[in-house]
């Protein structure tokens, strides 16, 4: 097969991944496979923001989905994954917006739709830009089906979304302190905004009563909004100030008169007791101002600088007007004292700069309502699964405080609000299409909020609003969602409560949260320490397989993952190993073909154990897999392909391959086949460019491992009798190893080797299968038996089924011996109380399985024998000693 030899005799990434992909799309292999009796299973991708470059976590939360698509799509499920991506209001009109600054140029000297025409390019061009990455990482979308959030059919489905919600009252507009951008000049939701501790401080300012009989100490942290106080508050059962309630004060800098009112809000240990009201710049003196008819005065314009409102201070940016309030009123007396503070401060999430709550008209969501119908779908069988189970209970804190959601937004890159107003009498019309008299109506504006159509991806891809829509009808609800626990609140919760409000189902079966990359020292990856990470460059140097599979393995459900090239060079020496082996299995076939596999014959223990040891690890695989426990099913496979398959069954193979006869030649081959193959699928969805290299170059039927039937237990395999012995033979091979390496006796060096079996059974095993003692610890002689004179000076061990004795007459130190043995013996003391407290335990022996119970009987029973025997060993030893 000289196709096969041309494999490299080590793993090249860049040759492997080379077209591959390409080959697969060329092949249609991604499309659903529309088998109407095959039980469908879904995923829509979380849509990354077309603002630039795609990241580790994007990187881990894709590489999650392909695991989990690629095999539904083995186990023979009509799978479906859509792709698609995300306008990103702010970030990505922001990002073009700076572009054009570089020119010279603003937003408004082009006008609304030529800037928007130079936005949807960004889109284009980026677009391109992640799905070449998405290329290189080889996830199996189907870009047949790819959506974009302001598509045409998207954009259907959010105005009647939003029409529908205001027909029913749950969308209204209205006047609210909400959370403003003054740098992207919009507002934000609650959930937008990132609260950092930063150095502030408590302005201690005196205010005069109008008539002269006194004074009242007031405290903020920001004086700039004192320029809009309408009032003074303090508890109404607060005795130092119910003589000054009705009363008026004159407001430093500004001479306006303030009322002092009696309102409940205001906490009389807190401070002075006595605290200022700005109703259009704080949301709790929002409340107070509705509650007495108080005037809201905005003294801020959406830049950040100070409006008329502000008196001398007009045209200011807001600090700096800070910086000069505090100098006049420290100039005329008003300031008493600065105390310095830390304190929780709102920032942008997409700015950074410091957020301010301000008075503003707005569209909002109604909350109450819908949050209720998702908290209660949580305790039906329609539940959404959270994965860990954990993040529930995160949902359903957020779903019991949430605030109404402003889902308007300042920009022009986004769904534009579909509501007119009558260009002479003001009137609101909202509707998915503008007034038939369009030329007398002006549209709102303002887009939503971006999360607004995001909270309707998973129906609206499928071609919701059209309940008859082919997709919507067999793929929804889809599946799994597969995200970071940091968007719960933005994303999962909205698509939840939409979902169940306009389809009546929740939007996926479970939910899969995974936690964030941070680096080698557990830090969160950021531009500001410099310690991101580039995953195209990682797979550059690693192949898209390595990082796979580092990602896969990294940690458990809902935990953060800290990335290390060592943990890379890992991987890589991994994948190395498999192809080595793979190298072997298939410049050993000669001309065997896949027909040729034959595993009906006689076969040998090392046959019987491998092909039952893939039983057990297709199983657990399969079990993890459905768990979403990937790290444990990485765990799992590791171990079976470096331990089992390559460091004993492929050594063992040489044995039969060099010295066997025709018959077990062809068995042998047969089993390296036929595992390897097995081997292959299994890890297909964590690693599919090696593991498809790799099945092409042997014998196999079928187009591609995409489309390839996933492993099943072959019952005819189970035998928990060739495993047990198996494990005899490893632990005693191992134990020959060790007590080489402890007398410095290289397997060079043929030595004497004693083999005490503990019946007849274990020593025709042994003697069977004595050419394996052989080849794996050269004995110069080789002794089976159930009895044995064992010399004076030995090195001894004690595995499952027989004891060793190494005779090594000078070689062995007594006193260390006696030593190694005594930690042995309170090693299995040890072993045995811990499974007799066990079995004393009444409550395990009733409730823990059978099976389970049973197995800690029989490993007693083991450590018992164990201990015997290392026992009578030390007293020989020791004898001697005294002789």
């Amino acid at each position: 097969m000289a196709e096969e030899l041309e494999m490299s005799t080590k793993y090249q990434p860049t040759e492997v991944e080379a077209g591959r992909y390409e080959k697969w799309l060329e092949m249609d292999l991604f499309k659903p496979n529309e088998d109407p009796s095959a039980e469908p299973y879904s995923i829509v991708i979380p849509p990354p923001n077309v603002t630039g470059k795609l990241h580790l976590g994007h990187a881990w939360d894709t590489t999650l989905q392909d695991i989990i698509i690629r095999q539904k799509r083995m186990q023979g499920y009509d799978t479906l994954w859509l792709p698609g991506m995300d306008h990103a209001g702010i970030a990505t009109q922001a990002k073009v917006e700076e572009k054009l600054a570089q020119d010279g140029i603003s937003r408004y000297d082009l006008g609304r739709e030529k800037f928007l025409e130079k936005v949807w390019d960004w889109k284009e061009e980026y677009a391109g830009n992640i799905r070449d990455q998405w290329a290189k990482v080889g996830i199996s979308v189907d870009y047949s089906r790819e959506r974009f959030t302001l598509d045409e059919g998207l954009n259907k489905a959010v105005n009647k979304v939003f029409v529908d919600l205001y027909n029913k009252g749950l969308i209204y507009r209205g006047e609210y302190i909400i959370n403003w951008d003054p740098k992207a000049q919009t507002a934000l939701s609650d959930i937008e905004v990132e609260h950092k501790e930063v150095n502030g401080a408590f302005y201690h300012m005196r205010y005069p009563l109008t008539d002269g009989s006194g004074e009242v100490e007031i405290a903020t942290t920001r004086p700039e909004t004192m320029l809009g106080d309408t009032a003074v508050a303090v508890h109404p059962e607060d005795e130092r100030y119910q003589h000054l309630i009705g009363k008026t004060l004159t407001l430093p800098l500004v001479g306006r008169e303030l009322p002092i009112i009696a309102d409940d809000y205001v906490e009389m240990e807190f401070g002075t007791g006595v605290v200022k009201i700005t109703p259009a710049h704080d949301p709790n003196d929002f409340e107070i101002g509705n509650r007495h008819n108080l005037t809201r005065i905005n003294v801020m314009n959406n830049d950040g600088t100070m409006n008329d409102q502000a008196g001398d201070y007009a045209g200011m940016e807001r600090f700096a007007a800070r910086k000069q309030i505090i100098k006049d009123l420290k100039e005329q007396e008003y300031l008493i004292k600065v105390e310095d503070m830390v304190h929780s401060v709102g920032h942008s999430e997409r700015t950074g700069v410091v957020v301010e709550p301000r008075l503003s008209t707005q569209w909002f969501v109604k909350m109450g309502p819908l949050s209720e119908q998702a908290l209660n779908n949580q305790n039906t069988e329609n539940k959404v699964n959270f994965v860990p189970e954990r993040f529930e209970k995160t949902f359903n804190n957020w779903m019991e405080n949430v605030h109404d959601w402003v889902i308007s937004r300042q920009l022009w890159w986004g769904h534009r609000i579909p509501a007119w107003y009558h260009n002479e009498t003001g009137e609101i019309y909202v509707g998915e299409a503008a007034p038939e008299d369009a030329e007398n109506w002006s549209q709102d504006n303002d887009v939503l909020d971006t999360w607004f159509s995001s909270a309707l991806w998973p129906f609206s891809t499928m071609g919701w609003p059209d309940i008859d829509a082919g997709d919507f009808k067999r793929y929804f609800p889809t599946s799994t969602l597969v995200t970071g626990y940091d968007i719960i609140f933005f994303w999962v919760s909205r698509m939840i409560f939409q979902s169940l409000e306009f389809t009546d189902e929740r939007p996926f079966k479970h939910v899969l949260i995974h936690g964030l990359i941070r680096d080698e020292q557990g830090r969160k990856m950021s531009k500001s320490l410099g310690n991101g990470i580039d995953p195209m460059e990682v797979i550059d140097q690693y192949g898209a397989d390595a990082l796979r599979w580092f990602l896969s393995n990294g940690s458990a459900p809902g935990q953060d993952v800290r990335f290390s090239y060592e943990k890379m060079d890992a991987a890589w020496n991994f994948i190395n190993k498999i192809w080595n082996a793979s190298r072997y299995v298939i410049m050993n076939l000669e001309d065997f073909k896949y027909e040729d596999i034959n595993l009906t014959g006689e076969k040998g223990i090392a046959d019987k154990w491998i092909l039952a040891r893939l039983n057990e690890v297709i199983g657990q695989v399969t079990d993890l897999f459905e768990k979403f426990e990937f790290g444990e099913a990485g765990r799992a496979l590791y171990k079976f392909i470096w331990d089992d398959y390559c460091d004993w069954y492929i050594e063992m193979s040489k044995e039969i391959l060099f010295n066997g006869t025709d018959e077990e030649k062809n068995t042998t081959r047969s089993v390296l086949v036929h595992v390897l193959d097995q081997t292959l699928r299994l890890l297909h969805p964590i690693m599919p460019f090696v593991t498809e290299e790799i099945w092409e170059n042997m014998p196999h039927v079928g187009e591609s491992l995409v489309v390839a039937a996933y492993p099943e237990p072959e019952e005819d395999f189970d035998d928990s009798i060739a495993i047990s012995n198996m494990d005899m033979l490893i632990e005693l091979i191992r134990a020959v190893r060790t007590i080489r390496a402890e007398v410095n006796r290289p397997l060079s060096k043929p030595i004497d080797i004693l083999i005490k079996a503990k019946s007849d059974q274990e020593k025709a095993f042994l003697t069977e299968n004595s050419s394996f003692i052989e080849r794996f610890c050269n004995p110069e002689t080789l002794r089976i038996d159930t009895e044995i004179d064992v010399p004076d000076e030995v090195k001894t061990a004690v595995v499952s089924g027989a004891e060793l004795f190494l005779p090594l007459a000078g070689l062995v130190d007594v006193d260390e011996e006696i030593g190694r043995l005594e930690k042995e013996l309170d090693k299995w003391s040890k072993e045995i109380k811990r499974v007799e407290g066990k079995l004393a335990n009444e409550k395990f022996v009733q409730n823990a399985p059978e099976k389970v119970v049973e197995e800690e009987r029989s490993k007693g029973e083991e450590y018992r024998q164990r201990h015997a025997a290392v026992s009578e060993q030390l007293e020989k030893l020791k004898g001697l000693k005294g002789a």
